[in-house]
């Protein structure tokens, strides 16, 4: 059982797409989006050449950093003390990865192994997942456990710092459950399916300017998808034409995060309700309550492994 007290970070009333306002202490902070990314980018990678951030010309991105310099968030390219308390409201906080299933399409590996602790080429999948985390200096771990969840006890010998919570219902409802153990850590968090193959580690960034769900365009899905109106998720579902394919990893604020605490125990004592994806509660139980943008990446950057066969062709160890 965790307690948990939520960051006091102050949100002014006033968040948008473009803009966002928070208090710190007695100072206000507006970062528009544009800095964000030009702060983040910076403290991404501090010995780039050139600035490259797509949807902006070199003229604009000049201008914005002229103006960042003027209010003393970098100097000579690189992020100052007060560049990263301007970016401090967007750091995320933790990660929260949902592994409490069976895996039931990866038999015969998982008869006796978690899916998330299957090796792939000598590594546990999860391994992946959770070194990108680290590396984006992100070290308060939640893992939610059902299945052989004593198995998970073997990460604590490389990962110490994480902290376990059980899901005692894994077996009699859909992940829902899972995030119902661990609603109340959502806000300025990732949430993770802890079953993918994360093959491009820099996704995982240290900063998140709003909450969002990696996915990527597709002209044609037979997957979960989503669709996209005025930069935000609009519909969320299985099959569709011109959207964008759901990958198992979703940041959410402090804001959203608090919110979702509260509609995923309505969503799951609904009718129903214990039926239900986690991610749906957001994006189909309650789509008006919500703005979540869709953070665009490439086919590939993660795998998720389904089937044995599918393993088969990933690691041919398997393949006997």
């Amino acid at each position: 059982m965790f307690k948990h007290c939520f960051d006091l970070v102050e949100t002014v009333e006033f968040k948008g797409k473009d803009c966002c306002f928070h208090k710190r202490g007695n100072r206000l902070i507006m970062l528009t989006r544009i800095q964000f990314d030009i702060l983040e980018s910076l403290d991404s990678a501090p010995d780039h050449v050139e600035l490259n951030i797509p949807g902006y010309n070199k003229e604009f991105l000049d201008q914005v950093v002229r103006e960042l310099e003027e209010s003393r968030f970098i100097n000579k390219g690189i992020v100052t003390s007060d560049g990263y308390a301007a970016l401090e409201p967007y750091r995320v906080k933790r990660a929260i990865f949902i592994a409490a299933g069976f895996g039931t399409r990866l038999v015969p590996v998982t008869l006796n192994t978690p899916k998330p602790l299957v090796r792939v080429q000598g590594k546990r999948i999860i391994d992946g997942l959770i070194d990108a985390v680290l590396a984006a200096g992100i070290d308060e771990i939640y893992i939610v456990r059902g299945y052989l969840a004593e198995q998970f006890d073997q990460l604590l010998y490389k990962y110490p710092m994480i902290k376990f919570i059980e899901n005692p219902a894994y077996n009699e409802t859909n992940n829902i459950s899972s995030a119902l153990c661990a609603r109340y850590l959502f806000g300025n968090a990732y949430l993770f399916e802890a079953d993918l193959l994360l093959q491009k580690p820099e996704l995982i960034k240290r900063y998140q300017y709003s909450s969002n769900f990696l996915g990527y365009w597709k002209e044609r899905s037979d997957d979960w998808c989503f669709t996209v109106k005025d930069g935000y998720i609009a519909t969320h579902k299985i099959g569709g034409v011109d959207c964008y394919q759901e990958y198992g990893i979703s940041y959410w604020d402090n804001v959203s995060g608090r919110k979702l605490a509260a509609h995923i125990k309505e969503a799951y004592e609904m009718p129903g309700g214990k039926e239900l994806f986690w991610t749906q509660v957001p994006l189909s139980v309650f789509p008006n309550e919500y703005k979540v943008e869709v953070r665009e990446c490439s086919e590939g950057d993660v795998i998720e492994i389904d089937t044995f066969r599918e393993l088969k062709e990933i690691d041919k160890a398997y393949d006997v």
